[in-house]
């Protein structure tokens, strides 16, 4: 099992410990702060468990019907999160409104403020799991599901501030409060998921750090590379796709522009994770004297960015 399956099943089974415990410990005293938190982890589960199976199926290997691979699920799975979380924050402001009108009589115990405290810390555990795999590996899945744990760190410290200051106070509005904005901040984080996922969706580009790092790699290829053009990049889940036309000098041998582009190739799969590269070999139109020396890309800084060849 690979990493980013383990740090999806370490997530849910958490979440899951803490949605059961939340709620047992929130309908008991009434506070919607508390089950509104309970919701959310519990939500947090079935999102962790559908990128568990999400990530499984994106590291299934291309084959005849996906020659492309399956990576692209992991945005899928984003995609829905972000709309079950948009429903789920709904809900979470609907219900708190209408105890609030209600008058539902809220009564704390030191429980409450232990299992959110305890709840805290775990999610923060979760988050630095997420976060730290999702970046080592590029996955969309984990990178959505530690903004939405991220999220509940939001949650979690609310429910305890609304706790005291209901438990001091006796002022039930607290409780309202807090539950509302925990409904709006996750809301908010499932737009930041819907707009990523769709990109991936949609095949955006690489981020524009990563394209510069490529141009930069063509760019400092030696003669008798003679610069690029058609670069074109997209995303699709975890995986990066690159193509670009690479030219050489027309005197070079099939066999030697060849093992030209396969450098490029290996030179920019192995600085950046999780990509897969294709340079296609294309001779250069510029007239010069055919050497090192006299080669008139070489004169045209910065060689890659401005190539164009006629016609």
């Amino acid at each position: 099992m690979e990493i980013k399956q383990k740090a999806s099943l370490f997530a849910a089974g958490t979440a899951l410990v803490l949605a059961s415990s939340k709620f047992a410990i929130g309908l008991g005293s009434g506070s919607m702060a508390v089950v509104s938190s309970a919701l959310d982890s519990l939500l947090d589960v079935f999102m962790s468990t559908m990128n568990f199976f999400a990530i499984r199926k994106a590291a299934q290997p291309a084959d005849r019907s996906h020659q492309y691979g399956h990576s692209k699920i992991e945005d899928f799975a984003g995609l829905i999160q972000s709309l079950v979380i948009v429903f789920s924050g709904s809900v979470i402001i609907y219900r708190a409104v209408q105890a609030f009108l209600r008058k539902e009589t809220i009564s704390y115990s030191s429980l409450d403020f232990v299992i959110m405290g305890i709840s805290l810390v775990f999610t923060m555990a979760i988050c630095t799991v997420l976060i730290k795999i999702g970046n080592r590996t590029g996955s969309n899945a984990l990178k959505a599901d530690a903004l939405h744990y991220t999220s509940d760190l939001y949650s979690n410290t609310g429910a305890i501030a609304a706790i005291l200051l209901t438990y001091f106070t006796g002022i039930i509005l607290f409780d309202l409060v807090f539950a509302v904005i925990v409904g709006c901040i996750i809301i908010f984080s499932a737009i930041k998921i819907f707009r990523s996922s769709l990109s991936g969706i949609m095949d955006a580009s690489v981020p524009s750090n990563i394209e510069g790092e490529i141009e930069a790699i063509i760019d400092n290829m030696p003669y008798p590379a003679a610069g690029y053009h058609k670069l074109r990049t997209r995303r699709s889940g975890s995986k990066k796709y690159i193509d670009f036309h690479f030219l050489i000098c027309r005197r070079l041998h099939i066999d030697e522009a060849h093992v030209l582009a396969e450098r490029v190739e290996n030179e920019i799969a192995g600085k950046i994770a999780l990509i897969d590269v294709v340079a296609h070999i294309e001779p250069c139109a510029r007239e010069c004297n055919l050497t090192e020396e006299t080669c008139s890309m070489l004169k045209l800084p910065p060689a890659g960015k401005t190539v164009q060849v006629p016609g």
